[in-house]
């Protein structure tokens, strides 16, 4: 994303910041509603053209202000209708934004971080490192990116409206909205919930707080601060039903162990929109598909109203693990089913496009050196006794 030096870029302003700048600017609060409208329901980045705003506060806008959004570099597209993208977030770093369109909803699968500080050796993204959290810019604007493109199209299929003055208003195309891109949300908590309250605000995207989700691989601290903030829906990378094998899946959990997520999870449901968390599981053949490990799922299920969500695991290049088998995941799930968990086997889209779960991976400046912990991160994963 490019800047215009001195200007202001409102993209990624929510109302609260908006109003504070157009109230500096010497205008009243109703300015900065008008020109959420204009901006987020009906994708204009002109000022010239926000014909309802008064002449001088077009202005003003064109002198001080800007609506930078992110242009995408590649766009991919898959044989059963997902739509990834590639965008340049400058210093040769890129994300990717994933479009999956099914019969009644369109969801978008967003990014929040140009690469991954948590690492699990099981995720394209966390192999390439991290190298900064995006703006609240770029993460709304990937969603505007989106959702005005694809409104352009004219075989797109449109939601029903359900924004205020949704008459003068294009019915949207996306009506779901995950964070489950690149990188871990919670760890860029500021940005991150500027840009939710933005999809929720019904001057801007007009989302249902149920049809947002966050997902986060367990910052537990995090999980309770969006809890008070602007709860939306939860998924929680789960991975692994007990701490021995959850360190290795995912690192993040040395710091905070499932105790101490469980609690988390037990106390975002009473404040949640949703009445259970979603638990996401990726099946590894001979790592965490074995009939104890869904003993310990249901005993799990136990302590937290939840809906398990089964992930085939998508291979990468390089990667040396390999996903359960359709038996195993079918024979995992029965047993989860029949021990009284809703489950679901996600199914599986955009993977001949590298746009399925776990598979995204931009191109990113890494200052972590993950290239250096990676190996042995997957030498314990996969070999644990000889570590």
């Amino acid at each position: 994303m490019t800047s215009t030096t001195s200007h202001i870029n409102i993209l990624g302003l929510d109302r609260q910041q908006l109003e504070e700048q157009v109230a500096q600017w010497g205008n009243r609060p109703f300015r900065a509603r008008q020109l959420m409208r204009w901006i987020h329901q009906r994708g204009m980045a002109d000022f010239s053209q926000m014909t309802d705003l008064a002449r001088v506060f077009r202005e003003q806008l064109v002198e001080q202000a800007s609506i930078e959004a992110l242009t995408p570099s590649q766009e991919q597209a898959s044989e059963d209708g997902t739509i990834k993208w590639l965008f340049d977030v400058g210093s040769n770093n890129s994300i990717e934004t994933v479009f999956i369109p099914e019969d009644d909803r369109g969801t978008l699968c967003i990014s929040s971080q140009a690469g991954c500080t948590v690492g699990c050796p099981f995720c394209s993204t966390g192999h390439q490192g991290f190298n900064r959290n995006l703006t609240a810019a770029e993460i709304i604007g990937q969603l505007w990116f989106a959702e005005h493109t694809l409104q352009r199209q004219p075989d797109a299929t449109r939601v029903h409206k359900d924004r205020t003055d949704a008459s003068s208003v294009p019915a949207r195309v996306v009506s779901n909205v995950v964070m489950m891109g690149m990188g871990e949300p919670l760890l860029n908590y500021d940005a991150v919930v500027t840009a939710l309250r933005l999809m929720l605000d019904d001057h801007a995207y007009g989302l249902s707080r149920r049809r947002v989700t966050v997902s986060t691989s367990g910052v537990v601290p995090m999980i309770d601060r969006l809890a008070q903030d602007c709860p939306v829906a939860l998924a929680v990378s789960l991975h692994a039903p007990n701490d021995d094998l959850r360190d290795r899946l995912v690192p993040l959990n040395k710091k905070h162990p499932l105790h101490e997520l469980l609690d988390s999870c037990n106390r975002y449901l009473e404040h949640a929109p949703r009445d259970f968390i979603t638990f996401e599981y990726v099946m590894l053949a001979g790592i965490n598909d074995q009939p104890e490990h869904a003993e310990q799922l249901l005993d799990i299920a136990k302590q937290v109203r939840c809906k398990f969500n089964l992930i085939p695991y998508n291979p990468f290049p390089g990667t040396q693990l390999r996903c359960s088998d359709q038996k195993t995941i079918k024979s995992f799930a029965q047993r989860l089913t029949d021990g009284g968990a809703v489950t679901t086997v996600r199914k599986t889209r955009g993977d001949d496009i590298a746009a399925a779960c776990g598979q995204l991976a931009g191109d990113i400046q890494d200052r972590t050196r993950i290239h250096e912990r990676m190996p042995k991160l997957k030498k314990i994963l996969i070999h644990p006794q000889r570590a």
